[in-house]
């Protein structure tokens, strides 16, 4: 089971990057995106990309094509949340919009964050290294790097998010409510998950310093 995830995601991965090799061959301009970011992401997100909600992802310093899918997986219906594909499409955000703005964020530091609760992160320090070789669940830092900074383009930066956050994007792939995942990577590792490792991935994430 183990071997046949690696495949998974070795496949997912080279799919993901011929998908997007033309949008991470021209990169946005941070400068054209200021006036989108001040009056439409910083009320969520912060303007430097460092949300102080929960509920609500930090930006700052993710990759840029990460930042610019997401954007069009919302406006392509892709990515279902009637919040953002609501901003998107009253912004009317056009692909070079959304390139600046993931060349914006990615700009910007991202403040450190902390785990509250120091067993639960233990408890997801084990699964993000190593994995779950019973469940088969493969070591999340495989993609997404041992200080959770991830790899331009395929996989995103998890260090020091909040933990709400990736628990809720963990369970909506358990669920199958978040499908843009390429090749159904990410739902098919969260459906071998129970609801506490994800709280304690989360938790452990919530923490990392890259």
């Amino acid at each position: 089971m183990k071997k046949s995830m690696v495949l998974a995601v070795l496949t997912a991965l080279t799919t993901i990057s011929l998908a997007h090799a033309d949008d991470a061959a021209t990169p946005g301009d941070p400068a054209k995106a200021q006036q989108i970011v001040t009056s439409v992401c910083a009320a969520c997100h912060g303007a430097d990309g460092n949300s102080t909600a929960p509920d609500k992802p930090k930006l700052a310093g993710q990759h840029a094509e990460y930042i610019t899918k997401q954007l069009m997986d919302f406006k392509a219906g892709k990515r279902v949340n009637p919040i953002m594909q609501g901003i998107v499409a009253s912004a009317n955000l056009t692909p070079d919009d959304m390139k600046n703005l993931g060349a914006y964020f990615h700009a910007q530091v991202e403040k450190p964050g902390a785990a509250k609760d120091k067993d639960l992160a233990l408890a997801g320090e084990k699964i993000f290294k190593a994995g779950d070789a019973a469940t088969g669940v493969p070591a999340c830092q495989a993609c997404h790097g041992p200080t959770g900074l991830g790899i331009p383009v395929q996989f995103p930066r998890l260090a020091s998010q909040h933990a709400e956050y990736i628990y809720t994007q963990l369970n909506n792939f358990r669920l199958g409510q978040r499908a843009n995942d390429g090749g159904k990577m990410m739902r098919n590792i969260a459906a071998r998950m129970t609801d506490q490792e994800m709280k304690a991935v989360a938790e452990y994430v919530s923490g990392l310093q890259p």
